[in-house]
């Protein structure tokens, strides 16, 4: 019963108390101020391990105060070391250090103390993530947060800034993937359904946290900086003034919509026009930030891949822990293709499932070196100059992740599929036209299905996941375009242009018999 008891309550804890495996607890000595904890096997139903005595906290408590009160330490941590290094590199960095790449100039990875984690079988991972979700307790209100034991375990709870992020829907997308595709377990993962409308802020609240944290400690930190195409900068700018940290952001001048552009803006972000291009600004931010204490925001940065790996861990919560067969990714700067392969692949090592899905990675063809490097055979790599885009998130044509994306391709027989305009713009209306409401960079992910599932690759049966990474409404300009019949040398065959018609009851009846008829419906 005892033991019970304290399963119950490591699982509700803001920093559970975590146990080895055996039916008693006990607790080393401190050894440098942190306590070690030895963990029971969690071997209650998850029911009986996220009932708990009902309490309420003091009125003049808030939530991140009661956090604070329930903490206790654990002995899990995670650092820096070079992407993909050899098992014989000694090379590793403090996530308290700023530092982005190696001392070759190499991309970073973060590193996590598997031989820690692994004290604690798959089903304790599997019932602790799933006891938290829904909660309000600090902070794992948040998805990426709910899985802080696998993203930043060292920082304080206090220090995390968040707005509850992830936790987004995966949608059964029953109407368009029988319709359109003849599948009956397609679905789209909608992490535009987030604070600022993209999944940038999975990653965000990650990096902004760990710069509040070094801000505390006095570190040489006067702000974040990032080049963005719209979403990271509207990320970044609101996940620092939440936390009272400057933010600055450089844009390429009339590359983005208005409705990313002004999110930065409103939320008191410093904002540079630039006239240049995405790679144009990325040049420049990683010199400014090279020169001034201004912290860098853009995925160089290895923090913030470890925020949106939990989309992945999310999508196998959502289906209880069963694992499809494919999940589909627009790349850009080719960081989340990476980050999604890595949640896959903790969950595997921590026997959390027992095998990961096939990627596929799909690109707009305007900007579109990856899927060049694969059909190539993945030989040597050239960057693109990348052209405009309807899906301009994604118009990077010399991606900073190009070595992690290939990594996680080649690790999991992935495939990389592109799109032209036209096929990106048709698949987005054909997805909305069945109730949903897509971003082009989504439409870039179902054009690469439409091909695979057209070619056999991807079976009717065969459960798949489709990420949609931003909210369909920063993109309303592209699809009144689309619908109004007005871009150049484009079809726009599912165009859904308003009727006119003359304001009397004859001439509506008229049209509307018409629309009745040709939908085969009985008057």
């Amino acid at each position: 019963m005892a033991a019970s008891c304290m399963l119950r309550s490591s699982f509700l804890s803001p920093c559970p108390q975590l146990h080895h495996q055996s039916t008693t607890t006990t607790t080393s000595k401190p050894n440098n101020g942190i306590h070690f904890f030895t963990p029971i096997k969690a071997t209650a139903s998850t029911n009986d391990a996220v009932s708990s005595q009902k309490h309420r906290r003091p009125a003049d408590e808030n939530i991140r105060e009661e956090a604070r009160r329930h903490c206790s330490s654990h002995n899990f941590s995670a650092r820096y070391v070079p992407f993909n290094a050899p098992p014989t590199s000694d090379e590793w960095y403090s996530l308290d250090e700023i530092v982005y790449r190696s001392r070759s100039g190499g991309l970073l990875d973060v590193q996590h103390d598997m031989d820690a984690l692994k004290k604690f079988d798959g089903q304790y991972w599997r019932s602790l993530f799933d006891s938290r979700v829904g909660k309000t307790t600090w902070p794992y209100g948040s998805g990426v947060w709910s899985k802080k034991e696998w993203v930043l375990p060292e920082i304080d709870s206090d220090d995390i800034v968040s707005a509850f992020e992830g936790n987004s829907n995966l949608f059964w997308a029953e109407r368009f993937g029988k319709q359109f595709l003849g599948m009956t377990d397609l679905w789209v993962k909608h992490c535009g359904i987030s604070h600022t409308g993209s999944f940038k802020d999975l990653g965000m609240t990650v990096l902004v946290s760990q710069v509040n944290r070094l801000r505390k400690m006095h570190k040489p930190v006067v702000g974040v900086g990032c080049a963005s195409t719209g979403d990271t900068s509207a990320a970044l700018s609101a996940y620092c003034a939440s936390a009272g940290i400057p933010s600055i952001v450089f844009l390429p001048a009339n590359k983005i919509s208005m409705a990313q552009l002004v999110q930065p803006i409103a939320n008191g972000a410093f904002v540079l026009s630039i006239d240049t291009d995405f790679d144009g600004c990325m040049q420049l931010i990683r010199e400014v930030t090279a020169e001034l204490p201004i912290y860098l925001a853009n995925s160089l940065n290895s923090l913030r891949l470890e925020g949106q790996k939990t989309a992945a861990i999310e999508i196998l919560q959502q289906f209880d822990w069963e694992v499809p067969e494919w999940v589909i990714v627009p790349g850009g700067n080719l960081g989340n293709i990476y980050a999604f392969y890595k949640g896959f692949q903790m969950c595997k090592e921590l026997g959390l499932v027992d095998r990961i899905p096939r990627l596929v990675c799909a690109q707009a063809a305007n900007a579109n070196p990856l899927y060049l490097h694969y059909k190539s055979g993945w030989k040597d790599f050239k960057p693109v100059k990348a052209n405009t885009t309807f899906a301009s998130a994604i118009q990077i044509g010399d991606p900073v992740s190009i070595d992690r994306a290939v990594f996680a391709l080649q690790n999991c027989n992935g495939i990389v599929e592109e799109a032209t305009e036209e096929e990106l713009m048709d698949a987005m209306a054909q997805a909305d036209s069945t109730g949903m409401f897509i971003c082009p960079h989504t439409g870039v992910a179902l054009t690469a299905l439409f091909k695979l599932r057209n070619s056999g690759v991807i079976a009717p049966t065969d459960r798949t996941v489709v990420v949609s990474t931003a909210h369909g409404l920063k993109f309303t300009q592209s699809k009144i375009d689309y619908h109004s019949k007005e871009i150049k040398d484009m079809e726009c065959r599912f165009a859904n242009p308003p009727v006119e018609v003359k304001a009397d009851f004859g001439s509506v009846m008229d049209v509307l018999k018409s629309y009745l008829l040709s939908k085969n419906s009985k008057l």
